[in-house]
């Protein structure tokens, strides 16, 4: 462990939501979103020195992706990732003093439990701590006068190896975080939902947003010059390939390369009925090109029975990648022990469990033989702001190069936040947003994000959310 890693103690934590609208539907799986809400946080800490100093972070209470129980409400789902939060303030407030890795890792297995106990999937417990674990860092950042990119690679989280971890006993994080690169862009992967249109005869007239913004997919590649691309899939084997048809009939115009990536969201129920759907790809020709485009194929297989069956036959057409599998932290292990070749990364999980399993990649690929293994990162219909920023960061400093990114498209801009806000995030990240229609919105050029702004002090950005326009999270029913 670095002796840089400051110890600190948690003197508060305040919660707070706001709603939001969609611009356009959203349908992955079986979930159809129009709107939701989303958890924004305050944290102040009291460094060894005495010196103290806020951190925030925020993430979508994105219910029914963490817990897909059709028996849930929307707010039954919502409600589980406030106990979640509510269990990890409880938990960093009564803490003694720790380290920011201290925090996450000495309290894991506690808090799982106590999760547990209520019922709340491993998935579900990872969302508190990762919102705090972020906050943490951002104030430790601040009081620091540093970047999130130069507290990792000093190592100031102290992060080192721990019972957690046993893979990873004697794993050198001070050299690995020390050699860590972050870029000054990235790809955008735009991701293509279950009923979004794809050309503009897939809308009717009065069906438009008219906002400025692209809505069909023909659009899209027109407005922002994107080459990577999300598609979902949704468990119906005949539907899914014409679906996959009709959007490869949109990228295959394009005179450039593409690449894509095949998100299953746990719609097939075992591995052989996932197999088969990836044969069908192979036997379609109007799909060769999206064949050859196809990076990886996400989480087809429902997480019931995605880690309990091997998957080398289907790995060894192409890679497949865990993501809702992956709710412990060493699920990645698990999944690698039946052929897979990578996992996702999202802040919503936890940063520390981003971070833990690229070390797993390198660690992995310096053994040696036939498979790669690799990292994706992924998106839970992030922000702009905070929460965009923050999760842009992480990404950034993983050195994925591609990331998806659909909360620009899903959501305009900064919605219903002050406008002040919105200026202020413009202000200080002009590389990254831009002022559109009136309005400040994620900027992308040639499919690419500018990321240079992110390296500032704090946790990738440089404002803070306006509070005065947000309400206390409620106590879970």
């Amino acid at each position: 462990m670095s002796n840089s890693a400051p110890k600190l103690t948690v003197l508060a934590v305040e919660a707070f939501e706001r709603a939001y609208k969609n611009r356009m539907t959203f349908r992955f799986g079986n979930i159809t979103s129009t709107g939701g809400r989303q958890a924004v946080i305050r944290l102040r800490i009291r460094l060894a020195d005495g010196r103290e100093g806020w951190g925030y972070s925020a993430e979508s209470i994105g219910g029914k992706w963490f817990d897909k129980n059709p028996a849930l409400s929307d707010e039954q789902a919502a409600d589980q990732l406030r106990r979640s939060l509510a269990l990890a303030i409880a938990c960093y407030t009564a803490s003694q003093s720790r380290t920011p890795f201290g925090f996450f890792a000495d309290h894991y297995q506690q808090h799982v439990a106590a999760c547990g106990k209520l019922g709340l999937l491993p998935l579900v417990a990872s969302y508190g701590p990762a919102l705090l674990d972020r906050a943490i860092l951002d104030a430790v950042c601040r009081l620091e006068n540093v970047s999130f990119y130069a507290a990792m690679q000093a190592n100031l989280p102290g992060m080192q190896p721990h019972d957690i971890i046993p893979d990873l006993t004697g794993f050198n994080f001070d050299h690995f975080l020390a050699g860590l690169r972050p870029s000054a862009s990235m790809a955008a992967r735009h991701t293509v939902g279950m009923v979004d249109p794809l050309v503009a005869a897939d809308q009717k007239r009065e069906d438009r947003v008219n906002d400025g913004l692209p809505e069909t997919l023909e659009e899209v590649v027109a407005a922002y010059g994107q080459r990577y691309f999300k598609l979902k899939v949704g468990g119906d084997l005949v539907a899914d390939i014409e679906r996959l048809s009709k959007i490869s009939s949109v990228l295959d115009r394009m005179s450039e390369p593409y690449f894509a990536t095949i998100d299953g969201n746990e719609q097939y129920a075992t591995a052989a009925a996932a197999l088969e759907l990836w044969h069908a790809i192979e036997a379609a020709p109007a799909l060769q090109r999206l064949r050859e485009s196809t990076l990886f194929v996400e989480q087809p297989i429902m997480r019931q029975t995605a880690l309990s069956t091997p998957v080398e036959a289907f790995t060894a057409a192409k890679p497949l990648i865990i993501d809702e599998s992956d709710g412990e932290i060493d699920s990645f292990v698990r999944a690698r022990a039946l052929g897979y070749s990578g996992v996702s990364s999202k802040a919503c999980k936890g940063f520390y469990k981003s971070v833990i399993n690229r070390a797993r990649c390198d660690l992995w690929n310096a053994e040696g033989g036939p498979r790669r293994y690799f990292m994706s990162a992924e998106d839970l219909t992030v922000h702009a702001g905070v929460s965009l920023q923050q999760d842009l960061a992480l990404v950034n400093l993983l050195g994925l190069g591609h990331v998806e990114r659909n909360g620009h498209h899903f959501v305009d801009g900064f919605c219903e936040r002050p406008a002040s806000e919105a200026d202020a995030f413009l202000a200080s990240h002009p590389d990254l947003y831009h002022r559109h229609e009136g309005k400040v919105r994620l900027r992308i050029e040639s499919g690419m994000l500018a990321l240079g702004s992110l390296d500032c002090v704090g946790f990738g950005h440089a404002p803070v959310p306006d509070f005065t326009q947000l309400s206390m999270m409620p106590k879970p029913a």
